[in-house]
């Protein structure tokens, strides 16, 4: 699985794209409704690709991102200061006990584009390719001190 998240000023949005063990991919679009940050949707996206996942019964997951920030907090690599990253690292923690193996990996930019660009047109509200599962998130899947 490949993610990324993406914050414009039209809004921000997220990408994911699935590859099968056989080449067939799947790519997802979610737009947020809320306010958010960069770090936020790049957490939003791969806890909404690990739910993904978990509903199409894949126990096996390699996830992809170019969030560094993102996977040395989950891999343990980075600790979290922030109460809203610390609510998103617990979650990822808890959805991880869902899979037999979950392996998450730091990936430069240039080979993650397919999610990028996908994350930039659900922030940017643009049209959106055939093929492509879309969806629209209206509040934060977790919550963290201090949230309403």
């Amino acid at each position: 699985m490949y993610f990324d998240g993406s914050l414009m000023k039209k809004g921000a949005g997220m990408g994911l794209v699935f590859v099968s063990p056989l080449g067939v991919c799947m790519r997802y679009k979610v737009h947020l409704h809320f306010p958010s940050s960069n770090n936020v949707a790049k957490y939003e996206v791969l806890i909404n690709g690990l739910c993904i996942a978990i509903e199409l019964g894949i126990r096996c997951l390699d996830v992809r991102g170019d969030s560094q920030l993102v996977i040395d907090q989950v891999m343990k690599e980075s600790s979290c200061h922030d109460a809203k990253m610390a609510a998103y690292y617990r979650e990822v923690r808890r959805l991880e006990d869902k899979f037999d193996g979950l392996e998450l990996n730091y990936i430069p930019r240039h080979l993650n584009e397919e999610a990028d660009a996908l994350a930039k047109v659900a922030s940017g509200r643009e049209l959106v390719p055939t093929g492509v599962f879309t969806s629209d998130q209206h509040k934060p899947l977790v919550r963290h001190e201090g949230s309403k």
